[in-house]
């Protein structure tokens, strides 16, 4: 694993936050009307959580150069293709992987807000399921928060 890196920012056009608005708005709306609630103990603004989430997407699409479907109604599908995003909006922020989350799919870590954001690196559901790492913040469930120095580098994932 490396050291401390940063592996891109992505500054995001305002054509491409409108993509993300309007998909992170259905993916709220559609979970809202199918009485869904929130997940592992959050109870924020899903609105905003989906928009950013969405900007992630993108920023992560736009710097490996892969399409980005902008899918709705797709809970358990990859975020990308053979991968997932994680968007967190602090640049200090760390990885979060839950105990759940898929051992063998690459966990995106992406930090920022609209519209500028940092890809940050990536690890393996596996590797970052390391007990140190297992923590809870909030009276939240525990989840597994991985420092970005232990993150491995996007470019190995270029080329896929």
């Amino acid at each position: 694993m490396s050291g401390e890196h940063e592996s891109g920012t992505v500054t995001l056009t305002w054509h491409e936050v409108l993509m993300a608005n309007a998909v992170g708005g259905m993916r709220q709306l559609s979970a809202v009307k199918a009485g869904k609630q929130d997940r592992h103990g959050y109870d924020g603004a899903g609105w905003s959580e989906h928009i950013e989430g969405a900007c992630g997407e993108i920023a992560v699409a736009k710097l490996l150069g892969v399409f980005w479907d902008g899918s709705v109604n797709t809970w358990k599908a990859n975020d990308l293709p053979g991968l997932q995003v994680r968007t967190r909006s602090r640049h200090d922020f760390e990885l979060l992987v839950r105990p759940q989350d898929d051992d063998s799919t690459p966990w995106v870590l992406v930090t920022g807000k609209c519209p500028e954001y940092r890809v940050r690196g990536y690890l393996y559901g596996h590797e970052a399921k390391r007990g140190e790492w297992l923590r809870s913040y909030g009276g939240r469930p525990k989840a597994y928060f991985v420092p970005h120095s232990n993150l491995r580098p996007m470019e190995e994932l270029h080329g896929r």
